[in-house]
């Protein structure tokens, strides 16, 4: 990865709209990281390609590039119990020459320096908007330095030994996460052919076995692509070498689908338009021999939905590996109190061994065990209340159910159905003689930059908020309140304390989530779609201890070609006063149409996401859940077996899984005591494990 000085941004609200504010990772410096200036990549940019022969054969040649330097620092990460420890290395880019002493002498200081800020852009801000064709260019060439560092680092440490290229895979495994590494693909044929020499066939069976690829969208839109034009100018080599896999690839097809001309234009590298673009996706694909979703849902609409054609091309190649989180960090660290609880009922082998969790389906109806369950749970609203209205100013009842919305704020995980529902629940309380167990909703997330309608959701959130919590109408049932700055820390005080998750995405769009497994593990009841990893959630805490509602995901694409929102608000009373209520200007009386954009969304321009669709069932799953909460004992047997079936969403099984499907590598076993002499081979990552065996 990249060695960042600024985080995505600090969330600030002003006024209620999200300001992005630096978030300077560094500005402490980092105590843990051990630099090793030893190790310089020199990776290039632009210029152009010289071919010409060498033994006979077309060679090509890099030349007149831009030159930048990669410095590793190695980040040790210890593991629990503290006898092993691997290796992050991150990677910041410097300049070849800190300035032009020429330049300099002339009295220009700026161009003097130009390099320098040039260089160290690529490592100063994570995820730079990408709205604007530079800031396009600087995520492309972000993508490239880490990948060229990362390679050229992993092809120093196997030639050492100097085994045959053939060998290669069998020595490193290298996943692309997403399509950001993707670049990964040319890099590494560009090595083989340029610098080590080997033939088009043989460098070409070295990447396929050594590469695999994790999908994490179901949305076409979100796949990257890269355009034509700006690849061939900041990595000319790179094109030629996709261009000829394309060549290659489509002869293949043409072989495997004979007379199919449309499937070629459908299968094809490079997308033709306006802008010719690089699917990167499919890069990844052809590239590697394995390609994984991250819940079984979603890898299973991967081949039916979104790249069929390459399932059908190549059906064993695609495979599932269902995400995971650890249950060191997400129950034993961020939840003591429980962590302690559970331990003292069935041991502490939980802690490494996520699988003996299930233990605790047998104290789900032990009452004594159940009240202990409770009082850590209430303790825990009390903790965050205490926190809140420290940090924040508010005023919590930790007696209302504390019902909480933690993600990236999206149109497609479906922020605006949570407000919409609550505008509902508002309605029913403000004209008398509603029961409804008092409630506090918590929502809270970063949207990206430029994405305009999140940023309007964020800001409809925070109006709604302000309306509610001051209506002496509601008489202190409902509470809704925007969590500032959503992170990790905020997450490890709000997630024990929660009592309801809501992980309601229309079905179809969420590749899996893990915030879900991250409340399940706390002991919060999920009310959500079947989307994701939300089915398998499902499965294993059981149909009858989560709130599942709306449409599945075949009946969202069925439903869509007629989908009209308008029939929904024209033939449900609840939903029609709700909305009318949130667009009348009640809730922003001094703003007047800043929210029309979003009506439009929703009632003029097809709700994309079916939010009104999905209200009605959402609604009724609310109400269930309002009713069984008046229940304590079954409320709380329900949130015990949902931390009881938390077991296969630990981490450990995920890598597992990735070890033994797709890497084939073996556990090492370490003998390691903290005593032992630590020298740089202890932080070396190529020695965590060992391909093959022991």
């Amino acid at each position: 990865g990249l060695r960042y000085d600024y985080g995505i941004f600090r969330q600030q609200l002003e006024n209620g709209y999200q300001v992005e504010q630096p978030d300077d990772w560094l500005r402490s410096g980092n105590p843990w990281e051990i630099a090793r200036p030893n190790i310089r990549v020199p990776v290039q940019f632009c210029g152009w390609v010289d071919k010409g022969h060498h033994r006979g054969e077309l060679k090509a040649d890099w030349v007149d590039t831009q030159t930048v330097i990669g410095i590793p620092y190695d980040m040790p990460i210890v593991g629990y119990g503290g006898n092993t420890v691997n290796t992050l290395r991150l990677w910041h880019s410097v300049a070849a020459e800190d300035f032009d002493f020429e330049d300099f002498n002339k009295g220009d200081y700026i161009e003097a320096v130009a390099t320098k800020v040039y260089a160290e852009n690529l490592t100063k801000v994570l995820y730079p908007n990408d709205n604007f064709y530079s800031g396009r260019e600087l995520r492309m060439r972000q993508q490239y330095f880490f990948v060229a560092c990362s390679l050229a680092d992993i092809v120093r440490r196997f030639k050492k030994d100097g085994k045959p290229w053939s060998e290669f895979p069998s020595m490193a495994a290298i996943q692309l996460n997403d399509t950001h590494p993707s670049l990964a693909v040319p890099e590494l044929m560009r090595i083989l052919l340029d610098q080590e020499n080997l033939g088009w066939d043989e460098a070409w069976d070295v990447c396929n076995k050594t590469f695999g690829y994790t999908n994490h969208t179901l949305m076409p839109e979100a796949l990257e692509k890269w355009p034509v034009e700006m690849m061939e100018r900041v990595l000319p080599r790179h094109i030629q070498i996709i261009y000829e896999i394309n060549h290659r690839f489509l002869q293949k097809v043409t072989l495997h689908f004979p007379g199919d001309s449309e499937r070629i234009g459908r299968m094809s590298l490079v997308e033709e338009g306006d802008e010719k673009q690089i699917r990167m996706a499919y890069l990844s694909i052809l590239g590697s021999h394995s390609t994984n979703g991250v819940a079984a849902l979603h890898s299973e609409l991967i081949q039916q939905r979104l790249v069929p054609d390459w399932a059908a091309m190549y059906p064993e190649r695609f495979n599932n590996k269902t995400n995971g989180v650890t249950q060191r960090r997400w129950l034993l660290k961020s939840n003591p109190a429980l962590s302690s609880l559970i331990t003292d009922a069935i041991g502490d082998s939980w802690i490494k061994n996520m699988d003996e969790i299930a233990k605790l389906r047998d104290l789900a109806g032990d009452g004594e065990f159940r009240n202990k369950f409770a009082a850590i749970k209430k303790q825990n609203k009390e903790t965050f209340a205490a926190y809140a209205k420290q940090n924040f100013g508010w005023n919590l009842n930790p007696d209302s159910i504390f019902d909480t919305q933690i993600k990236r704020i999206h149109e497609y995980k479906r922020q605006l159905l949570n407000a919409i529902h609550i505008v509902i629940l508002y309605n029913r309380l403000r004209k008398g003689g509603y029961d409804m167990a008092p409630r506090t909703f918590f929502i809270g997330g970063k949207a990206a930059p430029g994405y305009a309608m999140a940023k309007l959701i964020i800001k409809l959130i925070g109006n709604i908020s302000s309306v509610i919590n001051n209506d002496s109408a509601v008489n202190g049932k409902l509470q809704v309140y925007f969590l500032p700055n959503y992170r990790v820390s905020l997450a490890e005080r709000i997630i024990p304390a929660t009592e309801v998750s809501e992980q309601i995405s229309t079905a179809g769009t969420e590749a899996s989530g893990t915030g879900n497994m991250k409340f399940m593990m706390n002991g919060a009841l999920t009310i959500g779609t079947l989307d994701g990893a939300n089915i398998e959630i499902k499965e294993e805490a059981g149909d009858e201890n989560v709130f599942i509602f709306g449409m599945t995901s075949d009946e969202v694409a069925n439903i869509r070609p007629s989908y009209n929102a308008r029939d929904h608000y024209n033939s449900n009373n609840e939903i029609r006063e709700a909305i009318d209520l949130l667009f009348s200007g009640h809730f922003n009386i001094s703003e007047p149409g800043i929210f029309e954009p979003i009506k439009q969304e929703l009632m003029e321009w097809g709700d994309r996401y079916m939010v009104l669709g999905d209200l009605a069932s959402y609604a009724e799953a609310q109400s269930r859940l309002n009713a069984n909460y008046s229940d304590v004992d079954d409320w709380n047997r329900k949130a015990i077996m949902n931390v009881a079936g938390s077991g296969k969403f630990s981490t450990d099984r995920t890598m597992r899984e990735y070890a033994a499907d797709i890497w084939d590598i073996k556990p090492v076993h370490i003998e390691k005591k903290m005593s032992d002499t630590i020298d740089e081979a202890s932080f070396d990552p190529t020695l965590s494990t060992h391909k093959g065996g022991d």
